[in-house]
């Protein structure tokens, strides 16, 4: 992470979601103070501000798709950086009071976004319940340990904390969901290559030249780097204008990603860099392993073409 180790973290609250679950898998974090905002904007402009050392945000989940406040947040106002990515399974829970069995429930709190990835296990589990929506996961796990609700659908983290009885577990109907998060730090040096990074891009193109997306995907697949994600959003400005946000294999210090950079910033109206940083590595992905460069493009291969220009500019 760039300079000073950060101590102090800012995160999606409130305590007791997935946000928090997963900023807890991050040892500074562990160690640090970690403080709860409302909502990702007011997490961001804690770091902004200068409150916060960085900030856990959701990025995207395999079942929802992106986030879109938070890429909208990256690609506006004053630079933000992802220093760290944390993916961490969905894993949703039945909870309830200490002696509650699934017959005498009723009524069954949740977020609406975690209502509809139980609907399912819900139909056929809990037919007669009613579902009421609460604005998180953590409000769902309060309003069933103060006995306003019969049951709720939270993290697991939730339970514990609430002391609240697992009458369920795993009763997500996509049992390898995910959400990705990113830890978000003000510019500076990113971290030091892996060998397995990645780099997100928020590309601005010109609305009136023929190709220009093209042009970009081309920039990318001509130097061998690997196109992980790519979505668009709406700037504001007018029905059409679009910026894309782009993920990429490599680090900026590769000297194949260095050249595309470069050449993104030729072909495109503008190029917000949003950092380079360790892929996250997780057993479910199925893709573990970094998709290798093609013959001729890998960062040695660039080294050596580097290095026999140089010796023919020197006249050897």
């Amino acid at each position: 992470m760039p300079g000073t180790p950060p101590t102090r973290f800012a995160y999606l609250g409130p305590e007791g979601t997935f946000s928090e679950q997963a900023l807890r898998t991050i040892p500074a974090a562990e160690h640090g103070t970690r403080t709860p905002a409302r909502s990702v904007p007011e997490a961001l402009e804690s770091v902004r501000a200068g409150d916060s050392d960085a900030a856990l945000v959701p990025l995207e989940n395999s079942v929802g798709g992106a986030v879109g406040v938070t890429l909208d947040e990256l690609a506006e106002g004053e630079p933000l950086v992802i220093t760290r990515e944390v993916i961490l399974p969905v894993d949703f829970v039945l909870g309830a009071r200490p002696g509650t069995t699934t017959a005498a429930i009723r009524s069954v709190a949740a977020h609406p976004q975690a209502s509809t990835q139980c609907r399912q296990w819900l139909r056929s589990h809990l037919p007669d319940a009613a579902v009421v929506d609460v604005l998180s996961n953590a409000a769902a796990a309060t309003g069933a340990a103060e006995g306003r609700y019969d049951a709720a659908i939270c993290a697991p983290i939730g339970l514990a904390r609430h002391r609240l009885a697992v009458l369920a577990d795993k009763i997500s109907d996509h049992p390898d969901a995910v959400t990705r998060f990113a830890l978000v730090s003000r510019p500076g040096p990113p971290p030091p290559p892996t060998g397995d990074d990645v780099t997100s891009l928020a590309v601005y193109i010109a609305h009136d030249r023929v190709g220009v997306l093209l042009s970009v995907l081309m920039e990318l697949a001509v130097r061998g780097v690997n196109l992980t994600r790519i979505e668009s959003r709406p700037t504001g400005e007018a029905l059409g204008r679009y910026v894309f946000f782009l993920d990429c294999t490599g680090h900026v210090a590769d000297d194949r990603l260095g050249e595309a950079l470069q050449g993104l910033r030729r072909v495109c109206a503008d190029v917000r860099f949003l950092g380079s940083y360790p892929r996250h590595r997780w057993s479910q992905s199925g893709g573990d392993q970094p998709v290798p460069a093609p013959a001729g493009l890998s960062d040695t291969d660039y080294a050596d073409a580097a290095a026999w220009l140089a010796r023919l500019r020197r006249g050897e």
